[in-house]
Protein backbone atom coordinates (compact mmCIF):
# COMPACT_ATOMS: atom_id res chain seq x y z
CA UNK A 1 0.00 0.00 0.00
CA UNK A 2 1.66 3.19 -1.00
CA UNK A 3 1.30 6.01 1.29
CA UNK A 4 -0.14 9.63 0.99
CA UNK A 5 2.91 10.68 1.39
CA UNK A 6 4.77 8.64 -1.46
CA UNK A 7 2.13 9.49 -3.98
CA UNK A 8 2.70 13.65 -3.51
CA UNK A 9 6.05 12.93 -3.74
CA UNK A 10 5.54 10.80 -7.18
CA UNK A 11 3.37 13.67 -8.64
CA UNK A 12 5.77 16.42 -8.00
CA UNK A 13 8.39 14.08 -9.66
CA UNK A 14 5.76 12.91 -12.68
CA UNK A 15 5.37 16.81 -13.15
CA UNK A 16 8.87 17.61 -13.79
CA UNK A 17 9.38 14.70 -15.55
CA UNK A 18 6.37 15.55 -18.12
CA UNK A 19 7.27 19.33 -18.55
CA UNK A 20 11.17 18.11 -18.86
CA UNK A 21 9.48 15.41 -21.63
CA UNK A 22 7.35 18.27 -23.35
CA UNK A 23 10.19 20.83 -23.14
CA UNK A 24 12.49 18.65 -24.80
CA UNK A 25 10.58 17.91 -27.66
CA UNK A 26 9.46 21.88 -28.26
CA UNK A 27 12.88 22.84 -27.79
CA UNK A 28 14.05 20.44 -30.31
CA UNK A 29 11.95 21.62 -32.97
CA UNK A 30 9.56 18.42 -32.72
CA UNK A 31 6.50 19.70 -31.92
CA UNK A 32 4.46 22.90 -31.67
CA UNK A 33 3.84 25.10 -28.29
CA UNK A 34 0.34 23.41 -28.62
CA UNK A 35 1.30 19.80 -29.16
CA UNK A 36 4.33 20.35 -26.21
CA UNK A 37 1.27 20.96 -24.21
CA UNK A 38 -0.71 17.82 -25.26
CA UNK A 39 2.68 15.94 -24.39
CA UNK A 40 3.04 17.27 -21.09
CA UNK A 41 -0.97 16.18 -20.30
CA UNK A 42 -0.60 12.82 -21.61
CA UNK A 43 2.69 12.01 -19.94
CA UNK A 44 1.04 12.86 -16.86
CA UNK A 45 -2.42 11.60 -16.76
CA UNK A 46 -0.88 8.38 -18.96
CA UNK A 47 2.55 7.83 -19.13
CA UNK A 48 4.92 6.19 -16.77
CA UNK A 49 8.09 7.30 -15.82
CA UNK A 50 10.02 3.53 -16.27
CA UNK A 51 10.05 0.89 -18.76
CA UNK A 52 11.20 -2.76 -18.94
CA UNK A 53 15.07 -2.97 -20.42
CA UNK A 54 16.89 -6.43 -20.90
CA UNK A 55 20.63 -6.41 -20.08
CA UNK A 56 23.08 -8.14 -22.55
CA UNK A 57 26.60 -9.03 -21.79
CA UNK A 58 28.20 -9.95 -18.68
CA UNK A 59 30.03 -6.22 -18.20
CA UNK A 60 28.02 -5.29 -15.46
CA UNK A 61 28.09 -8.83 -13.83
CA UNK A 62 27.31 -9.66 -10.55
CA UNK A 63 25.34 -5.90 -10.45
CA UNK A 64 23.22 -6.99 -13.28
CA UNK A 65 23.71 -10.19 -15.41
CA UNK A 66 23.43 -10.92 -18.63
CA UNK A 67 20.12 -12.70 -18.37
CA UNK A 68 18.42 -9.74 -16.30
CA UNK A 69 15.32 -7.60 -16.89
CA UNK A 70 16.20 -4.18 -15.42
CA UNK A 71 13.66 -1.11 -14.38
CA UNK A 72 14.90 2.17 -16.10
CA UNK A 73 13.52 5.34 -14.81
CA UNK A 74 13.23 7.62 -17.72
CA UNK A 75 15.57 10.78 -17.80
CA UNK A 76 14.24 12.99 -20.83
CA UNK A 77 17.32 15.30 -19.44
CA UNK A 78 20.24 14.07 -18.14
CA UNK A 79 22.39 16.50 -16.34
CA UNK A 80 24.17 17.17 -12.45
CA UNK A 81 21.08 17.87 -10.72
CA UNK A 82 18.96 14.64 -12.31
CA UNK A 83 22.10 11.76 -12.48
CA UNK A 84 24.72 11.27 -9.92
CA UNK A 85 28.12 9.80 -9.75
CA UNK A 86 27.52 6.63 -8.74
CA UNK A 87 24.15 5.72 -10.50
CA UNK A 88 24.07 2.89 -12.49
CA UNK A 89 22.86 4.31 -16.33
CA UNK A 90 21.42 3.53 -19.32
CA UNK A 91 23.00 5.28 -22.15
CA UNK A 92 23.38 4.91 -26.19
CA UNK A 93 26.53 3.06 -27.03
CA UNK A 94 28.83 6.20 -28.83
CA UNK A 95 30.58 3.50 -31.05
CA UNK A 96 26.88 1.98 -32.19
CA UNK A 97 24.11 4.30 -32.10
CA UNK A 98 21.48 1.75 -32.31
CA UNK A 99 22.81 -0.18 -29.17
CA UNK A 100 22.23 0.74 -25.76
CA UNK A 101 24.66 -0.17 -22.55
CA UNK A 102 24.27 -0.47 -19.02
CA UNK A 103 27.28 1.08 -16.99
CA UNK A 104 28.03 3.16 -13.97
CA UNK A 105 28.44 6.46 -13.86
CA UNK A 106 32.23 7.37 -12.21
CA UNK A 107 32.91 10.94 -13.08
CA UNK A 108 30.90 13.88 -14.97
CA UNK A 109 32.25 17.53 -15.49
CA UNK A 110 35.32 18.91 -13.88
CA UNK A 111 36.45 16.04 -12.46
CA UNK A 112 40.46 15.08 -13.15
CA UNK A 113 41.02 12.04 -14.73
CA UNK A 114 44.13 10.13 -13.89
CA UNK A 115 45.64 7.17 -15.09
CA UNK A 116 47.06 4.44 -13.44
CA UNK A 117 49.46 4.30 -16.14
CA UNK A 118 52.04 6.70 -15.89
CA UNK A 119 52.39 7.32 -19.95
CA UNK A 120 49.07 8.60 -19.72
CA UNK A 121 48.60 12.41 -19.25
CA UNK A 122 45.54 13.39 -17.04
CA UNK A 123 43.08 15.07 -18.21
CA UNK A 124 39.69 16.85 -16.95
CA UNK A 125 36.03 16.47 -17.93
CA UNK A 126 34.67 19.37 -20.15
CA UNK A 127 31.26 20.94 -19.72
CA UNK A 128 29.01 17.93 -20.14
CA UNK A 129 31.36 15.17 -20.35
CA UNK A 130 31.03 12.04 -18.14
CA UNK A 131 32.93 8.69 -17.54
CA UNK A 132 31.10 5.26 -17.63
CA UNK A 133 32.68 1.95 -16.28
CA UNK A 134 31.82 -1.86 -16.36
CA UNK A 135 32.03 -3.48 -13.46
CA UNK A 136 32.64 -7.04 -14.11
CA UNK A 137 36.31 -7.71 -12.44
CA UNK A 138 37.04 -10.68 -14.42
CA UNK A 139 36.81 -8.79 -17.85
CA UNK A 140 40.02 -7.27 -18.95
CA UNK A 141 39.60 -3.22 -19.70
CA UNK A 142 39.23 -3.74 -23.49
CA UNK A 143 36.66 -6.26 -22.73
CA UNK A 144 34.30 -4.17 -20.74
CA UNK A 145 33.48 -1.54 -23.55
CA UNK A 146 33.34 1.11 -21.34
CA UNK A 147 34.93 4.99 -21.15
CA UNK A 148 38.43 2.88 -21.06
CA UNK A 149 38.43 2.11 -24.29
CA UNK A 150 35.76 4.59 -26.01
CA UNK A 151 36.53 7.43 -23.31
CA UNK A 152 34.14 10.58 -22.13
CA UNK A 153 30.66 10.52 -22.91
CA UNK A 154 28.20 12.88 -23.80
CA UNK A 155 26.01 13.52 -20.58
CA UNK A 156 23.21 13.81 -23.60
CA UNK A 157 23.87 10.27 -24.10
CA UNK A 158 22.82 9.25 -21.18
CA UNK A 159 18.31 8.07 -21.63
CA UNK A 160 17.34 6.54 -18.04
CA UNK A 161 19.23 5.29 -14.23
CA UNK A 162 18.94 1.91 -13.81
CA UNK A 163 16.39 0.76 -10.45
CA UNK A 164 15.59 -2.09 -10.26
CA UNK A 165 16.82 -5.82 -11.99
CA UNK A 166 15.12 -9.24 -11.87
CA UNK A 167 17.33 -12.29 -12.83
CA UNK A 168 15.12 -14.64 -11.81
CA UNK A 169 11.90 -14.60 -9.49
CA UNK A 170 13.16 -15.31 -6.97
CA UNK A 171 16.28 -13.20 -7.26
CA UNK A 172 15.57 -9.44 -7.84
CA UNK A 173 15.54 -6.08 -5.62
CA UNK A 174 16.95 -2.73 -6.24
CA UNK A 175 19.57 -1.20 -7.66
CA UNK A 176 22.07 0.44 -5.46
CA UNK A 177 22.54 3.77 -7.03
CA UNK A 178 23.86 7.20 -5.51
CA UNK A 179 22.19 8.42 -2.38
CA UNK A 180 20.43 11.37 -4.46
CA UNK A 181 19.47 9.02 -7.14
CA UNK A 182 18.08 6.16 -4.74
CA UNK A 183 16.12 9.04 -2.75
CA UNK A 184 14.89 10.55 -6.41
CA UNK A 185 13.43 7.10 -7.39
CA UNK A 186 12.32 5.32 -3.91
CA UNK A 187 8.15 6.73 -5.24
CA UNK A 188 8.77 5.77 -8.92
CA UNK A 189 9.97 2.67 -7.11
CA UNK A 190 6.89 2.35 -5.23
CA UNK A 191 4.19 3.36 -7.51
CA UNK A 192 5.50 2.31 -10.81
CA UNK A 193 7.31 -1.67 -9.54
CA UNK A 194 5.27 -4.54 -11.16
CA UNK A 195 7.50 -7.56 -10.34
CA UNK A 196 4.85 -9.62 -12.20
CA UNK A 197 5.52 -7.91 -14.99
CA UNK A 198 9.16 -8.20 -15.11
CA UNK A 199 8.86 -11.87 -14.22
CA UNK A 200 6.57 -12.49 -16.95
CA UNK A 201 9.14 -10.49 -19.57
CA UNK A 202 11.79 -12.67 -18.12
CA UNK A 203 10.27 -16.05 -18.92
CA UNK A 204 9.41 -14.83 -22.53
Amino acid sequence: MVSISTWFRYIAHKVDYSVSLGWKNYKGGQVTDREARDIIWKNFFQGRMTYLHWNKGEEMAPTIDGKAVTLVRNLPTADPTRVFVGDVVLLKDPEKPDNYLVRRLTAIEGYEMVSTDENDESFTLEKDQCWVEAENEKLKAKEANDSRTFGPVQMTDIVGRVIYCLRSAVDHGRVQNSYFGMRKDTPVLEVELDVDEMAKSHKA
